[in-house]
Order: structure tokens, then sequence, then C-alpha cells
């Protein structure tokens, strides 16, 4: 085995307090008030950059002691950054300087020590404990709502981003799980290897995160969710440090990893894991392929989906997604696919699955070579992709209502789900702005017995109330998929936002069981209060 340091990370760019990523890369004013063109009924100009200078931030009502005040925090621009996630609820509270409890203190552990010794402190002074990596929840995950606890301690884990042996012979890593992935890719190419997990917030979250949220990463069909590529994980939690045996498989009872995977910080602080890793993929081929009809192209991604090709990549985007993302702009539908390997060319994998879609009702070219038009659709799409979480920001400055939520459904019922969430969601909408609305679809992930599809809406908001319009339309949705049985979220994870569907969705032996694990190991209720389980 070997050990691998993480590379230094030089802090060139800022992070956005309030918004998605960097600060620099958000729209300037000019093109939030282009965007805000696109949809009627948005502000004249765009609400101004929040500052955290002009935030109520009162001192904290608890002061570490002083075997752990070099750890701790309570500078206001820190606290006022882990205030919030980056949901787009999170984005209006913070434009219209309503963040919420902002922490009283932010610790910055660098050992599970550190860890062990906050979380005893924490117990005995009632103060609420929030795990937090990257700070990318959409769902309510990293803040405090309420007024229980005395005072509140956000638990940076980014501190402990280290990757600390690399096993080469079972192709593992152990590795902390305060590292963002830039950082974890970065110390694993060297070794020809790589964790394979890449979701959208891949740039802003930590391995942590993943592992607590049940993240799913950037490929559509085989190992996909952070869960295929746990081996072990170590939690620290207020009743003792839990660390699983590295194990290829095993029958031995309830897994303990299955235990803190989607905790979401309510049962433990994951501190580390042993990651199973994969050779860096050398052959690439991607296409596009339009469909006329949306249903034509849902049946040719369940057809690959339950063939044995396996792509990297099957994204179906409807005609309203693809005319967002610039890969198509005459009513069509847009099957975004790719195949990759570290053994050989994917070439004849790629021409198969294309001869596939083609019987389905699809028509495109075989490659995406540059300058081709199914090339010219690839790129779009990735690049709006990666640009559309800052354009959903300059959205919200000038009032709109846009944002997205996911669900996963089985094949037979996935039509009637997709054109009833469209429909209800739309209406729903009408009904909060007085206003027309869009909801567009896309397929992220597929499953031979289903698939998850991911929708976006888009409205004119009503100025300064833009969080309780959101509200009401994310109520109407989580009706529409409990009726429909349908996940209330395939891999944004519960957080806060999704408690009501959660709580609907789960069986009622299971919650009380999960109930009895909370109390076990968190006896004093200080971990992430109101995630999961509790009030």
């Amino acid at each position: 085995m070997s050990e691998a340091a993480t590379p230094a990370r030089t802090p060139s760019r800022v992070r956005s307090w309030w918004g998605w990523g960097w600060a620099d890369a958000h729209p300037d004013d000019a093109e939030c008030a282009a965007l805000g063109a696109l949809l009627p009924g948005t502000l004249a100009r765009p609400l101004p950059v929040p500052r955290v200078a002009d935030l109520r931030i009162g001192p904290p009502e608890v002061r570490p002691p002083q075997s752990l005040a070099a750890l701790v925090t309570d500078d206001r621009e820190v606290r006022a950054a882990h205030a919030l996630g980056k949901a787009y609820r999170d984005v209006v509270r913070a434009l219209r300087g309503r963040p919420g409890r902002v922490p009283d203190l932010v610790a910055h552990p660098a050992r599970d020590q550190d860890v062990a010794d906050l979380l005893d402190w924490a117990g005995a002074h009632g103060v609420a404990v929030v795990p937090y990596g990257g700070g990318s929840s959409v769902t309510g995950g990293v803040e405090y709502r309420g007024d229980a606890h005395r005072a509140v301690l956000s638990l940076d884990l980014t501190a402990m981003r280290r990757v600390l042996e690399i096993d080469p012979v079972s192709r593992a890593a152990r590795v902390q799980a305060g590292i963002l992935g830039p950082d974890l890719e970065a110390a694993l190419r060297p070794h020809g290897l790589t964790l394979r997990h890449f979701p959208q917030s891949f740039e802003f979250s930590t391995l942590g995160g993943w592992l607590a949220t049940r993240a799913g990463g950037h490929y559509a069909t085989g190992r996909t969710r952070i869960d295929d590529f746990t081996q072990s994980l170590k939690v620290v939690t207020p009743a003792g440090t839990a660390e699983s045996w590295r194990l290829p498989s095993s029958g031995a009872g309830p897994s303990p990893d299955r235990l803190f995977l989607g905790s979401e910080g309510a049962l433990g602080v994951i501190t580390e894991a042993w990651m199973r890793l994969q050779e860096r993929p050398r052959h690439k081929a991607s296409a596009a392929l339009p469909f006329r009809r949306f249903g034509d192209a849902l049946e040719a991604v369940r057809a690959l989906a339950q063939s044995d090709l396996a792509p990297a990549n099957c994204r179906l985007l409807d005609a309203g997604e693809a005319a967002l993302a610039g890969a198509a702009h005459d009513g069509s539908s847009v099957l975004v696919l790719g195949f990759e390997s570290a053994s050989g060319p994917v070439r004849a994998e790629l021409a198969e699955a294309v001869e596939l879609a083609r019987a389905h009702g699809g028509s495109a070219p075989h490659g995406a070579e540059p300058g081709d038009p199914a090339g010219d659709a690839v790129a779009a799409w990735r690049s709006a992709f990666l640009r559309m979480p800052y354009l959903r920001d300059g959205l919200a400055r000038m009032g709109a209502v846009a944002e997205t939520f996911e669900t996963a459904a089985t094949w037979d019922r996935l039509p009637a789900l997709v054109e009833d969430v469209r429909t209800g969601t739309a209406e729903a909408a009408r009904r909060a702005t007085g206003r027309p609305a869009t909801v567009n679809c896309r397929l992220t992930h597929v499953y031979p017995d289903g698939a998850a599809p991911y929708f976006t809406v888009l409205a004119a908001g009503r100025p300064g109330d833009e969080e309780a319009v959101w509200d009401e339309i994310k109520a109407a949705a989580t009706g529409i998929l409990h009726r429909h049985r349908a996940t209330i979220t395939h891999h944004h994870a519960v957080g806060r936002d999704h408690r009501p569907g959660y709580d609907r969705q789960r069986p009622e032996p299971f919650a009380l069981a999960l109930r009895a694990a909370k109390d076990a190991l968190d006896p004093h209720g200080i971990l992430n209060p109101g995630v999961l389980v509790g009030p």
C-alpha cells in the first residue's frame, strides 16, 4: 500500500457565500436582465448581490472551552457562508437578507479526536451540530431550523481532506471525508486510478457529503451511486466511533455501512472511508439523437437500459430541456449517449446503441466529432449542464422561480408520472404566480426496471415572496410523486425540505427502528436536528 498526499489547494478564487459556485462566475447585471427578459413578469432590474455586512448576525450564544478554541471561529463571513445550502429557496433568502438562523460557531476539526471532543462538548451544553462538507445541499441539509437548541455549531470537515492510503492490489483508497472532488481525483490521477464519481456538484462537494446523502454520480447506468463504491466507513458518533471492516462483500447480517450511508449527519459524522477505485478511462465516444416524439424516446431509453450495452451517459432531454440546453431548437427531444472504457475502443458499442435507438424512432449521425450536428448537441448539453446552476441564480436575482427536483419510478408508471408532474406542477405554478410556467423534463439515470426523471420549473415569481411561491409549487409536486409512488428524491437527499415526502414514503416499522438508532447514537439529540427523524 502507498500513501498519497492530497495536493495543496491554492485559494485563487472565492466561493460565493450566497449562491452557487465561484463568485466570479455568476452572471453580471446585464446577463441577469437578459435572462429575465425571457420570462415576462420578472423584475425590471436584478436584485443586488447580497453582502454579509448587511445581515443581522448577533454574537455567539456560547463559547468553546480553551481546549477547543483553536478549532472554532465566530467570524461573520464564515458563519454566513455556513448558514445555508445552495437550493433556490436558500438563494432567494440570501438575496432578501433572510438567511434564517446563522450558526453561532464554525469548527474545522483536523482529526477524528477533534470531532469526538466537539461532539462531547456540544452534547453537554445543548449545542446543535450540523455537519458540513462543501455546502452544496439543495434540500435544506446543512442549515438549522427552529429554536430547540441553545446554540448551533457548523462542523466543517474540509480540513480533513487527505488521501491516507492507496491499495493498488485491491484498487481501493482510504480517504478522509472532507476532501473535495477535484482534490480526490488529483491525488488518484498519478496512480492511473479514479473513483469515477462525478455529480454535478463535483467541484464543490466532498466525499463525506456524497456518502452522507447517498449521492448519484454523472453516469447514467451501471455503478453510479456512491453506495456502489463504498468498501468501509469510519463514523464518529456521540456514543463512540464505528469502523466497519474492509470487505468485497458480506452476508453477515444487516450492513453497518448501510446504516450510515444516507444518514445525512443525523446518526454520526463520517470521517473516513475506504473507496473502491477503477482504472481511468482512455477510450470515449458519444452521440446525440433527436426524436420527434418524447414517448418514442422513452421506449428507446428503456430498450437501452434493458440491454447489456451499459452506456456511461444516457441522458434524455425533452423538447423544452433540449432547447434550454441548446441541443435542439426544432421541438425535438434529444438523447445524449456516451460510452467509455479503460480497456479498449467503444465505437462499436456506440454504433449498436445508436442503431437500437434509431429502431425506436431516433435519427442522428453515429459520431459526435466537433463540427457535426451530434457533436454540437453533445457539447451544448455538456456546457449547459455545468452552467445551469449559475443561470438559476441569475434568474433568482430577477425575481423568477427557477428550480429543479428529481424522482425515480418503474418503467410501467413513468410516462403517466412525467405527464402528471408536467401538467400538475405547471398548474400549481400558475396558481401561485398568476402567470404561465414552463416545466421541462430530462432523464438523468436509467435502470433495467425504471428511470430517474429530473424536472426544471421556470416561472415569474411574486416579488419579495419567492420562497413561499416555491414552497407552494414544491408541495404540489410532492403530492403528485406520492400518488404515483415515486420517490421523494433519487439523489439529492432528504434534508429538511423533503421530510414531509420522506415521512410518507418510508414504512412505519423502519421509521421506528431509525428513531431508536437516533436515540442510541445521539442521546442528546444534537446531530443535524430535523433531518430524517425527530421534530
